[in-house]
């Protein structure tokens, strides 16, 4: 079977996007999140995170 990117239903601040990241690749979101933070202020993430809230879907398998 192979993985998808969702959004993250259980593991989400904002949209879940951070979360559902760290679920793909298995580590802990809280990198993910500091990530996130350290490109919203070097440019580009925050458009790179609404464009990723509005592109994924959200996991209704679980």
């Amino acid at each position: 079977m192979k993985k998808k990117l969702y959004l993250s239903s259980s593991d989400k601040k904002l949209a879940g996007v951070c979360g559902g990241i760290a679920e793909y690749f298995d580590i802990d979101s809280t990198i993910v999140r500091l990530g996130c933070v350290f490109l919203a202020f070097t440019g580009g993430g925050v458009i790179a995170y609404i464009v990723a809230a509005i592109i994924m879907e959200e996991n209704t398998a679980k």
